[in-house]
């Protein structure tokens, strides 16, 4: 039986405590925010909660095999798109009626999304055996030529998306699967476009109460299998003799010894403060940061009729506003606007006759002291641009609440408040994020700054690739 420590109780921590707890191994977990998930947090107020992460389930069956018993429910769309000239998509989980909807928005284009979805089913088929399988340094052994040709190496997501939309609206809709990894459809690798088959094949799913629920059910999960969880209880050092690790330190100077040291942390800030690595620091920041975000809740009086679970309300000129967030590193002049409305389909989420709007804009992973303008005036104008395509609030709002990079930074510990951590700028992006190995034995990473990402699967898939390293190393 070993030692295990993980720091960190997001997702991926909590599953690699569980599946090694389930070995047999004394795991215990420290968190120095007051409850465990992570990014699956929530925000409340007068009655309206907010889920601040993830607000929507993919691949569920990640979780499923975990153990997690989850109460799913599934919205009648998976999203609705509103186009800046008022035209609307929606998309829906089967695809011959998606493709139905995208004729009905540019003709004759139904045919092409279902070849651009005929894609994406081959590229995540080919990813799962290989990318997603096991760590960047242990050779899938079901690899084949045809899989790494079936992720288009060397094309980026707006590329691949060029082969098979000519409509611009088109490009809008499949750029944006570069933003579920905080990064530019013009620089991130064609390889996200596998998003679709994974919307389209198993549903994205609502968890009644704010996906929240799913941390509490891995934290019930934790204590069954005897994880030792201590919350508020910050790490400050990884020690090491260096050759391997030794232990960790907390706060309060107290040293916990440990044969295995999971770090669920942003990659950054294990090697600029854990355990100071300069070289892999430096390493990391050539990556550059992926996108950061501008968060309003909003406790908004009334229903709203026909408003989707989710929402995308799209910016006139898409090249203009990523090159905002990573060229010019500023909040985009006209956002694209990312909307979730829980109250629409969870009652528990807002008082009676009220719902609660959570509105996610993409910036720089960059302090607010230094945007041309004040959060509250980019509150301002982010409201004016909903107003203008469809969404006005004016009259209905009873609050605002900001979350901006600055909080991220704080609450996580994320460089910049980068979400993702290191961008997935060019072809190869992927393979030079930091792997699940660290540079001492008995070191590991995981969490969605290392392989194989972020969100909640992959970061699960993550916890499950490291539980087997640790089990692998062990045995050696």
């Amino acid at each position: 039986m070993a030692e295990v420590i993980v720091i960190g109780g997001g997702v991926g921590g909590m599953v690699s405590a569980l599946l090694l707890a389930g070995q047999g191994h004394r795991v215990r977990l420290y968190e120095q925010r007051s409850r465990l998930g992570g990014k699956l947090a929530e925000h409340a107020r007068d009655g309206f909660t907010f889920s601040i992460g993830p607000s929507l389930l993919t691949l569920p069956g990640v979780f499923a095999d975990l153990g997690l018993k989850l109460d799913l429910v599934e919205p009648r769309e998976l999203c609705r798109y509103r186009f800046a000239d008022g035209s609307e998509l929606a998309a829906h989980r089967d695809p011959a009626r998606m493709a139905g909807e995208v004729d009905r928005l540019s003709p004759g284009e139904g045919r092409n999304w279902l070849a651009f979805h005929e894609w994406a089913r081959t590229c995540f088929e080919a990813s799962r055996h290989t990318f997603f399988a096991g760590p960047l340094t242990r050779p899938p052994t079901r690899a084949r030529l045809s899989d790494l040709m079936a992720v288009a190496p060397g094309r980026t997501l707006d590329g691949l998306a060029r082969r098979f939309f000519t409509d611009p609206r088109l490009l809008q809709y499949a750029g944006r699967y570069a933003t579920y990894a905080g990064s530019s459809p013009y620089r991130a690798p064609a390889a996200l476009a596998c998003i679709p088959a994974i919307e389209h094949g198993q549903g994205g799913w609502y968890v009644p109460g704010g996906l929240p629920r799913v941390a509490d059910a891995l934290a019930l999960l934790l204590d069954r299998a005897g994880v030792e969880v201590a919350l508020g209880a910050e790490v400050t050092d990884v020690l090491t003799d260096g050759r391997r690790v030794q232990g960790v330190r907390l706060a309060s100077g107290q040293r916990e010894r440990a044969d295995v040291v999971i770090a669920n942390t942003d990659a950054a800030a294990l090697y600029g403060r854990l355990l100071p690595d300069r070289r892999r620091l430096r390493r990391i920041a050539a990556l550059g940061t992926s996108s950061s975000a501008f968060l309003l809740l909003a406790g908004v009086d009334g229903r709203t009729e026909g408003l989707a679970h989710h929402s995308v309300v799209f910016s006139a000129d898409y090249g203009r506003e990523f090159a905002d967030i990573f060229d010019r590193r500023r909040p985009p002049e006209d956002p694209t606007v990312y909307i979730g409305c829980s109250a629409v389909d969870d009652p528990s989420q807002a008082p009676e006759g009220a719902e609660n709007w959570v509105m996610l804009v993409n910036v720089p992973a960059r302090d607010p002291s230094r945007w041309p303008m004040s959060p509250e005036a980019y509150r301002d104008l982010v409201l004016d641009r909903l107003a203008a395509r469809g969404h006005d609030l004016s009259g209905r709002i009873r609050f605002v609440d900001l979350l901006t990079p600055a909080d991220l930074r704080e609450r996580y510990g994320a460089w910049g408040g980068a979400i993702y951590g290191g961008a997935y700028a060019g072809p190869l992006a992927p393979f030079r994020r930091p792997g699940n190995r660290g540079p001492r034995r008995g070191l590991y990473l995981v969490g969605g700054s290392a392989h194989p990402g972020g969100g909640l699967p992959l970061v699960a898939m993550g916890g499950r690739i490291v539980a087997s390293l640790v089990q692998e190393d062990l045995r050696r």
